[in-house]
């Protein structure tokens, strides 16, 4: 058998499903079951819009990043350069992090808590389905410069 981790990461799943699975399944659990709000008043709405535009500005600040690094955004090909500047400075996984903020967001935006209830599992798809394959990916492709990077910058925040 051939070790694919050099040509490409071996992803098991598409990292923003698990977040639309969540607000779907959320949104539906709170229009058929028991709502369990969310509702901090009049700060709710702005502040849901807040968290949204962050998690945006992360995922465009990261497109921006790859673009010049010339290097695919897709998860499913191989990197072709190791991305450490811009938001790779603070997370090795901004998108995904900036994911968690339009979660927060839109669940804020809905008025409900239960597409957050869905985290933990979302957490362990991505940490298991995704991230593994791509760290092994990079750790393959990039050796000791991956895992310099790795050792300075966190996985999340």
């Amino acid at each position: 058998m051939t070790d694919l981790t050099h040509s490409r990461p071996r992803t098991w799943i598409l990292p923003p499903a698990p977040y639309a699975a969540a607000l779907i399944g959320g949104w539906w659990l709170d229009r058929h079951v028991h709502a369990l709000p969310l509702d901090w008043g009049l700060a709710t709405r702005p502040l849901g819009w807040m968290l949204v535009g962050i998690g945006l500005l992360l995922f465009f600040w990261t497109l921006l990043t790859f673009w010049r690094h010339r290097t695919t955004v897709n998860p499913y090909k191989a990197a072709s350069s190791l991305c450490t500047g811009g938001p790779f400075r603070f997370s090795r996984n901004p998108i995904y992090v900036g994911d968690w903020f339009i979660l927060g967001g839109v669940s804020m935006l809905l008025a409900t808590f239960w597409p957050l209830l869905f985290a933990p599992l979302i957490w362990v798809l991505l940490r298991y389905g995704v991230i593994r394959h791509e760290e092994a990916h990079l750790e393959a492709k990039f050796g000791d410069a991956y895992r310099a990077y790795r050792a300075q910058v966190r996985r999340w925040l």
